[in-house]
């Protein structure tokens, strides 16, 4: 079993919480645009938001894997192109609730929490092979994803 870091230096136990996925099949394209599209959010917020993706009102801005992607009008920030990545906003969504935990557990604030750190990183490549004609095969590849979330608590200085 390999052990699995954390891709956040400067980790502090008392303002840091975190919580991962490992080795999940959906699209790291994708995946990569919802994290960069909640960062920065808080944990309500951002949970509104894959809940919107879910339902198909909001669209997630794709910045960098954009070639070819159709313009949405209900886009936030400015940014045109966009999709609805369901499988990974549920992903997502469920990272968000064990996050939400792991920070109740911890006894910290979770109306002061924001996602400071949302990373993806290609994990396994699953190779098959599908059947051609003229008993030839071609290479079909399935590469899994692992999803890191950090929140920092913003605490208010009286």
């Amino acid at each position: 079993m390999p052990e699995y870091g954390y891709a956040l230096e400067n980790f502090d136990k008392s303002r840091h919480v975190r919580a991962s996925i490992r080795d999940k099949s959906t699209s790291h394209k994708h995946a990569r645009e919802v994290a960069v599209a909640i960062k920065g959010m808080s944990i309500e917020k951002a949970r509104l938001f894959l809940e919107d993706v879910i339902a198909r009102k909001i669209a997630v801005p794709y910045r960098r894997y954009n070639n070819e992607v159709a313009h949405r009008s209900n886009i936030r920030d400015g940014f045109c192109s966009g999709r609805y990545p369901q499988k990974a906003a549920k992903e997502v969504l469920k990272l968000l609730d064990n996050l939400e935990a792991n920070a109740e557990y911890k006894g910290m604030d979770l109306d002061a929490l924001k996602i400071t750190s949302a990373v993806v990183h290609k994990g396994t490549k699953i190779k098959r092979f599908t059947p051609r004609a003229m008993g030839r095969s071609s290479p079909k590849y399935n590469t899994l994803i692992h999803f890191e979330l950090v929140a920092q608590e913003k605490r208010v200085h009286e």
